[in-house]
């Protein structure tokens, strides 16, 4: 009876949440789903486009670890602020980050446009694999810079009350994104059929138009604007607390995202038919897993929020209701990967090698979500809300670097392990966790106002 009323009498949390959850939840789900269409049009083709590209990915996958860590440091602040009232803070905080992503953005794009060939050989010495990538980075390296602009833009609006608005963008550049794949890849109508450099093609456009979109938004009534002064003049204190609190994360995501990385180089040494199934597992584990990271997100900022205001009690509590509803999320997106594996299965256009690679993978995946979503939540929402970014940064270096990246690469090239082996040993990382991420929650140390 005690845990009935525990989660029933938080009509207010709910609703918040749920306010914010959504939104975000569908927008991953949207932004997941043009990396499955351009593997399923791609693997139309052909098993080589879908893993030339697949790999390719890779380096839009580190450049969005960057995103994502200037993203949730952002948050971090911005849900504070924004919860005490403060506006002149958070214009500051969104310009000097903007400045900061459009940097790194700059980076990712010459490196993608002038150094394509070396960024490919760092995942697979295939010719086929890495000409095919060439063709995919040179053309998608235009979208990192205007991603750099409205990933910071749309962080924004989510932490002051545009959470809906944010996702409305997202996932209208999505659909328009996947229907310019469909034209590009195939052809249709007036364009000639353009195959891989379709798929980045389609890419560059729609978040050019993201890009544009956004801006046009936050000129409206009642918005956060970009403050001129602010871009060009520094951001004091602001910025020691911005790289205090977010400076852990970003070194987190880039921990964990590179390690995530070496996943994707161990089974590109491991043949084609490893590439192609471990490509799908993943495109699959990221469109079920968006509601774990809407989760986390929406949690995280409803966390802030009540932590800027200075009601840490009521932080304490909506924290500990997170703690729970994110081991029922990942038991349910389990439940849901293992009854969609047989339609999988059935449409993947893959080798009978690959497919029986995939098979095992769906159900290791299924396992994983649990412990995927209660760390997602709980180290990238609840934790980062009061500023305790340091612990994720120790226990992903431990937990990638000590244990999965060196048994991986022991499985597959000493051991020389049957292909699912190797998988399960490399994703075994976020159980791994659990029984220290658990003890740290219950330490608290994460409720705290961090606000000046």
């Amino acid at each position: 009876m005690r845990a009935i009323e525990f989660f029933k009498d938080n009509t207010g949390f709910y609703r918040k949440l749920g306010m914010l959850v959504l939104p975000i939840a569908f927008q991953q789900f949207m932004l997941a789903a043009v990396s499955a269409s351009d593997a399923l049009m791609l693997g139309v083709l052909s098993q080589a486009s879908l893993s030339a590209v697949s790999l390719a990915g890779q380096v839009t996958f580190i450049f969005n670890l960057f995103m994502s860590g200037f993203a949730t440091g952002t948050s971090i602040l911005a849900a504070q602020y924004y919860g005490k009232g403060d506006r002149r803070s958070l214009e500051k905080i969104f310009a000097y980050v903007l400045r900061i992503s459009v940097i790194v953005s700059a980076v990712f794009f010459l490196a993608s446009l002038f150094a394509p060939r070396q960024l490919m050989r760092c995942f697979t010495a295939d010719e086929t694999l890495i000409s095919g990538g060439i063709v995919y980075l040179r053309i998608v390296a235009a979208s990192y810079l205007f991603t750099g602009v409205s990933q910071i833009y749309l962080c924004i609006l989510k932490n002051t009350g545009f959470a809906l608005k944010s996702t409305v963008i997202s996932s209208s550049v999505v659909v328009l994104n996947i229907l310019l794949n469909a034209i590009f890849i195939y052809g249709i109508g007036p364009m000639p059929e353009m195959g891989i450099a379709g798929a980045a093609l389609a890419t560059s456009i729609s978040k050019l138009i993201e890009m544009a979109w956004v801006i046009l938004e936050s000129l409206r009534e009642g918005r956060i604007r970009l403050c001129g002064k602010y871009l060009v003049t520094s951001a004091g204190i602001l910025a020691k607390d911005y790289w205090r609190y977010s400076g852990p994360m970003l070194g987190d995501f880039l921990v964990w995202g590179f390690g995530f990385s070496m996943y994707s180089v161990i089974m590109g040494h491991l043949g084609s038919d490893a590439v192609a199934a471990n490509s799908i597992a993943n495109i699959v584990k990221n469109l079920i897993v968006c509601f774990c990271g809407g989760l986390a997100n929406g949690g995280g900022i409803v966390v802030g929020n009540e932590l800027g205001k200075g009601e840490l009690k009521l932080a304490k509590r909506y924290g500990d209701l997170l703690f729970w509803l994110c081991i029922l999320s990942g038991i349910a997106s389990g439940a849901v990967l293992l009854l969609l594996s047989p339609a999988i299965l059935h449409f993947a256009n893959l080798s009978p090698a690959a497919v029986g690679y995939l098979k095992w993978m769906l159900i290791l995946c299924a396992c994983y979500m649990v412990g995927k979503s209660f760390n997602m939540t709980v180290i990238a929402g609840i934790f980062p809300a009061g500023g305790d970014s340091k612990f994720g940064l120790i226990c992903d270096i431990v937990t990638m670097w000590v244990y999965a990246v060196p048994c991986g690469f022991l499985a597959a090239f000493v051991l020389k392990l049957p292909v699912v082996a190797v998988f399960l040993i490399i994703n075994l990382d976020e159980i791994v966790k659990l029984p220290v991420v658990i003890r740290h929650y219950r330490q608290y140390k994460w409720v705290r106002n961090l606000t000046r």
